[in-house]
């Protein structure tokens, strides 16, 4: 009764839009802020991965690595003792010259003799800290083998994507998760093409978007598992756009919340705290706690009457932003 009060009431006012996020063009504001970084500013830009060398080259494929993955902790752990039938800290083995001297005994006494050693504890837990994120994308082999009908259009302004093909011809079930996949990628020009071709592909899917939702959720689960700050803010600004896409897209993304929300929920507050300055970055969109309040916020207003519990479920500290 609470949800279906939430999904029958007003929207909310003065925030994100349907216009707003369909105006949002993510992949030119992507080459536009990275030139910016890289000419004005003067940030070297970051060099091409191992397996390739360049963009050009031929990417070795790696089957070792995985998108995402849990990294192995190389901290000292307990050990169990099975005198005591307990874990304990391994303590350090002295050495051969340490060895009692005259007049050790009172430094014993007053506590000098040995070094004050840091309390071992248990290792960090490293929840915000960046995973493995290899270039082995289904995108990135497609483009390289000539399968993807698609080539960068250089403009004056900015760039786009040159489609060999009508795109409302082409078949969503295959090419949409491949682009989407693609979107975890940080070297150029598969970036680009990756995103520009997620917002092509969702402008003229129209009903044919519905069906290819869950062949969606895990390339968009494994990028948001990198953790890597850059891939986050595409990957939110895109589902952005996905739910506004079509009808009843919001609502078949619900039963899929506990795959995209739990790491929604770990960076619900990362926001820029400037203080009373004036944060002159926030065309960028580089906040990933405003990204992420938008975005529940658009999945509670298109997600039905359920919406709302099942955000709740997934992200305890969120709050409804429908007027009752």
């Amino acid at each position: 009764r609470i949800a279906h009060n939430h999904a029958r009431g007003s929207t909310r006012t003065g925030e994100l839009t349907m216009a707003d996020v369909k105006a949002n063009d993510v992949a030119g504001a992507l080459m536009q802020n990275s030139y910016c970084d890289t000419k004005i500013k003067g940030i070297a830009s970051g060099k091409g991965n191992v397996e390739t060398g360049s963009c050009f080259d031929q990417t070795l494929p790696n089957t070792f690595r995985r998108a995402g993955a849990h990294p192995v902790s190389r901290a000292a752990l307990p050990k169990f003792s099975a005198s005591t039938m307990s874990h304990r800290w391994p303590t350090t083995k002295p050495g051969t010259s340490e060895y009692l001297k005259r007049g050790d005994g009172e430094k014993i006494k007053r506590g000098t003799m040995k070094k004050m050693e840091a309390p071992v504890g248990p290792p960090k837990a490293g929840a915000f800290a960046k995973r493995d994120n290899p270039p082995n994308s289904q995108f990135r082999k497609f483009y390289e083998r000539g399968d993807l009908p698609v080539a960068v259009k250089f403009l004056g302004s900015k760039n786009v994507i040159s489609w060999k093909v009508d795109v409302e011809k082409l078949d969503f079930h295959h090419y949409l998760p491949i682009f989407m996949d693609g979107v975890r990628e940080k070297e150029e020009p598969y970036r680009f093409l990756a995103v520009k071709g997620v917002e092509d592909l969702l402008k003229a899917g129209g009903q044919k978007i519905l069906p290819v939702i869950p062949q969606l959720i895990i390339p968009i689960k494994t990028a948001l598992n990198t953790r890597d700050p850059s891939v986050v803010c595409i990957v939110v600004q895109l589902l952005q756009k996905l739910v506004v896409s079509a009808e009843l897209v919001g609502e078949a993304l619900v039963p899929y919340y506990r795959q995209i929300l739990p790491i929604l929920n770990l960076f619900k507050n990362r926001n820029n705290n400037v203080g009373d300055a004036i944060d002159y970055g926030q065309r960028k969109k580089a906040c990933m706690g405003e990204l992420i309040l938008d975005t529940l916020q658009l999945f509670e207003t298109y997600g039905g009457e359920d919406a709302f519990i099942n955000i709740k479920y997934m992200v305890p500290t969120y709050e409804s932003c429908i007027n009752l």
